[in-house]
């Protein structure tokens, strides 16, 4: 009798696996690329001119399992991703506590019955809305507080996770791309070449519209596709473990109304996002004028006792990241306990058991930053650039602005931060383009499409892989579905920089 023989079928890894796979790469590419680095001045921006060669730093063994372990508390060359996973843990808490009044299921419910014939009328609007908060205010890590609510929406009505995913992470990060007023891209990159953040904000806002209706189609199509045909879903193999996973049946089939006290944690839940988005856009910085909330604050603070009582280190809305974000989702995760009339214990495991639930995304977010901690202590980052910097040195306008989009595309992966990649390389790029008659906002065009364009899809993005954690998507399928998008992305960039160098 022949034994039957099992058939090996090959499977992905899990995201953990191939960020720790991507790590071990970095760190043996710093045993094969020389070590090198840039003077810099005291606000930290690289001097052009200034590159040396140094002693080569190769990471080993020790280097590669200590860079989760850094990439969540920092050092000295990398900031610690611990502000993100405890904002990502303290989200998983107030969804916890929201679930718990069942409140979001009704609204769900609601919101499937309202829009039932009309669901792709939401991938235009929430899109569009997403591609704003990128493009003002660089919108990104907040929008893991979105995908709990998307995924259940965008398949109760019909949809898949990716769909949800590609909203909120495309909608952003095509804002990103062409950012029109964004303080940690924009507003960086033009004070390190002494210009105004307005200056050529037409043309961002019109590459603003070209990218969005490019990707608002791509999703609306596949969207359309998989509706007509679920089979051809990209991960309709889990489809049955997903409905189940996020309670879709439960969420869609519910005609119940809902009661006066989850209707007030529906307004709490949505007021929450609306304080968290005027908080994080920063008013100064868009306009000096618009000082209402900085106003308004130093009033508030300023009545006897009323300011002792709130605390006179309020933060005004404007000037907010994750520390402050984190507390109002804390915050109101008690407001709403107190309004729904739950119970202590109740809540306190309602709370712990969501932080549960996120934790896996809060710890995808660290090692992810472990690729930044091996890439800046093997001290090859500077080396690229540098080649770059000689790369790029001499070329006419068009030829010379398309290969700058180019070279920042590596570099976005290096640096992922779009601030921090501003400081580390306009100081050099953007007097290259002077010398090749390119404008410097067109330069800051260039290198933020290309930051907007990786952080799409880089596994070193918290952002990213963040995201497919919560939907459960193993960003190979992520890398699949977005391939032609991608393709779609590059050349409407290039052709629209090509042709903005030479008017």
């Amino acid at each position: 009798m022949q034994e039957t023989k099992k058939k090996h079928r090959f499977h992905m890894p899990s995201a953990y696996t191939i960020l720790f796979i991507i790590i071990v790469i970095i760190a043996i590419l710093t045993w094969i690329i020389p070590a090198g680095t840039y003077t810099t001045d005291k606000a930290g921006n690289i001097i052009s001119g200034t590159y040396k060669a140094v002693s080569s730093k190769p990471q080993g063994i020790w280097d590669v399992f200590m860079a989760p372990v850094i990439g969540m508390v920092g050092d000295k060359k990398t900031e610690g991703a611990i502000s993100v996973s405890l904002f990502i843990l303290v989200i998983g808490g107030f969804l916890g506590v929201v679930n718990k009044t069942d409140a979001l299921n009704e609204g769900i419910s609601s919101i499937v019955r309202r829009y039932k014939g009309r669901e792709k009328q939401l991938i235009p609007i929430l899109m569009i809305l997403f591609a704003i908060g990128g493009s003002t205010y660089g919108m990104g890590e907040e929008t893991i507080a979105f995908y709990p609510l998307l995924i259940p929406v965008m398949m109760g009505v019909g949809f898949d996770s990716l769909v949800a995913v590609a909203i909120a992470l495309v909608g952003t990060q095509v804002g990103c791309l062409a950012s029109t007023v964004n303080p940690f891209a924009t507003g960086v990159a033009s004070q390190t070449l002494n210009i105004s953040p307005g200056d050529g904000l037409g043309s961002r806002l019109l590459l603003l519209i070209i990218t969005t209706a490019v990707s608002i189609i791509y999703v609306y199509h596949y969207a359309s596709v998989i509706q007509k045909d679920p089979t051809r879903s990209l991960i309709y193999d889990q489809q049955a473990e997903d409905e189940k996973r996020f309670a879709i049946k439960a969420r869609t089939d519910d005609d119940h109304q809902m009661t006066g006290r989850q209707k007030a944690v529906i307004w709490l839940f949505g007021l929450t996002f609306v304080i968290m988005i005027l908080g994080l856009i920063p008013w100064t910085n868009l306009n000096s004028h618009w000082t209402f909330f900085d106003t308004f604050t130093k009033w508030l603070t300023g009545i006897p006792f009323l300011g002792n009582l709130l605390g006179h280190d309020m933060a005004p809305l404007g000037t907010w990241y994750f520390n402050e974000i984190t507390m109002l989702f804390l915050f109101m995760s008690v407001v709403i306990m107190w309004v729904y009339h739950m119970k202590e214990g109740e809540f306190m495991d309602a709370f712990m058991k969501g932080m549960a639930d996120f934790l896996s995304v809060a710890i995808i977010v660290a090692v992810a930053r472990g690729i930044q901690v091996v890439m800046n202590n093997g001290m090859i980052t500077g080396t690229v650039l540098h080649w770059g910097e000689m790369g790029l040195h001499g070329l006419s306008q068009s030829v010379f602005i398309i290969l700058t989009y180019i070279f920042y595309i590596p570099m976005s992966f290096l640096i992922p931060s779009t601030s921090g990649l501003a400081a580390a390389t306009m100081g050099i790029i953007g007097p290259l383009g002077h010398f090749a008659h390119v404008s410097g906002s067109l330069v800051i065009t260039a290198y933020q499409a290309a930051s907007g364009w990786v952080n799409l899809i880089t596994p070193t993005s918290g952002i990213v892989m963040g995201a497919l954690a919560i939907a459960h998507v193993n960003v190979s399928v992520w890398w699949k579905w977005m391939l032609k998008l991608m393709i779609y992305l590059f050349i409407v960039t290039c052709v629209f920089l090509g042709v903005a160098a030479v008017l």
